[in-house]
């Protein structure tokens, strides 16, 4: 199972930058002019977790293998997107494909890289992305909830559902609210308006892109976006895009040094990736032993079986029972060995549900 996060932003707010520091890779082309970047770069970035060290080392494990974000780099959108200007088809387009939305947001006032707007407000650059999802999802809803609502009343059960949820999003987005605002009355529902893909249906993390001398403690812009976040139940970090393309050069053992000095405890990749999967609502569980100590990812509130399929769709149809060790558990006690002797192991079945940090072992019969 791949979770994908999708760069946005207008041109020229660091988007491409940010997405070589992150991926380590110089894939995406950074330049200051707009549509620099046309068709959208995909990265893979591991996810940095020292219980997998601690997991591994215990393990004696010949390999380590991180559990994986993917970040996808989309063309900067400008104003009228929703009507097709600049780019706007082909970056709707790519962001419906994406799990969330990672917002960068110009809060640095460097005076060398032009705006497209000419002027430095990361509340009015927010706004201008946000209007011109909502103009998307509006033109979208306003063709479809009509023939549905048609559909419901001659007895459609599945078009009753339909319009139910999605005419719900379309008061809203009337509203000129974001239809995540939306509340399913049930499974059905939720599964209709998941199926929908709004664009502003969309889990949003704003990533607020400041000079050097601001990335420990932000500044007068990132703390109007923070505020954003806050009012509508959003993301937000501050980040520095021209230091992490620093750190991402650097060898792994001068990296602390640097970032000590700047008054840093942690990479932007570190908060990135933490502040994502909290809004992706992830958790990670590990399997390990001689050969490799593996992290995964599942939505939380993942059952057993969901779990294993994440390894191996063969693991979920012939799904046994988990065998499992909590991470502390696992520690304590020195491995598998130690936490079976020690009566920390359960042996749990299709309804457990698994718990950020398990490490387990599945047994199933195909």
């Amino acid at each position: 199972m791949g979770f994908r996060c999708g760069i946005v932003g207008l041109p020229n707010v660091g988007k491409s930058t940010l997405f070589n520091a992150l991926t380590e890779t110089a894939a995406a082309q950074a330049a200051n002019y707009p549509f620099c970047t046309i068709e959208p770069n995909v990265g893979q970035v591991a996810v940095p977790d020292e219980r997998l060290t601690r997991i591994a080392a215990i393990a004696k494990s010949a390999k380590v293998i991180e559990t994986q974000l993917g970040f996808v780099d989309i063309a900067g959108l400008v104003r009228g997107a929703s009507r097709g200007e600049g780019l706007g088809n082909q970056f709707l387009a790519n962001i419906r494909e994406v799990d969330a939305i990672v917002h960068v947001l110009r809060c640095f006032t460097e005076g060398d890289v032009t705006h497209v707007e000419g002027r430095v407000d990361p509340v009015a650059d927010a706004e201008t992305v946000e209007t011109e999802l909502m103009l998307a999802d509006l033109d979208s809803l306003e063709r479809r909830v009509p023939a549905l609502q048609k559909k419901a009343s001659q007895g459609d059960k599945e078009a009753k559902v339909q319009a139910s949820v999605l005419g719900q999003a379309l008061e809203l987005l009337r509203d000129s609210k974001p239809a995540r605002l939306t509340e399913p009355k049930d499974e059905d529902e939720r599964r209709a308006f998941e199926q929908a893909q709004l664009l502003t249906a969309k889990p949003v993390l704003y990533v607020c892109n400041v000079d050097e001398g601001d990335a420990a403690a932000g500044n007068a812009h990132s703390a109007r976006v923070f505020e954003r976040a806050v009012a509508e139940g959003a993301g937000a970090v501050v980040i520095s895009a021209a230091i992490e393309a620093e750190i991402a050069t650097m060898a792994q053992e001068d990296r602390a040094e640097f970032l000590g000095d700047l008054g840093l405890e942690e990479t932007g990749l570190s908060r990135i990736v933490r502040a994502g999967y909290s809004l992706l609502d992830l958790l990670t569980f590990f399997t390990a032993g001689p050969k490799e100590s593996r992290a995964w990812t599942v939505e939380r509130g993942a059952r057993a079986p969901q779990a294993a399929g994440a390894i191996h769709s063969d693991f979920e149809r012939g799904f046994i029972r988990a065998e499992t060790i909590a991470f502390d558990d696992y520690v304590a006690c020195g491995g598998e060995a130690g936490a079976r002797e020690a009566g920390k192991l359960r042996s749990e079945g299709k309804e457990y549900v698994v718990q950020d940090g398990d490490v387990l072992l599945f047994r199933f019969n195909v």
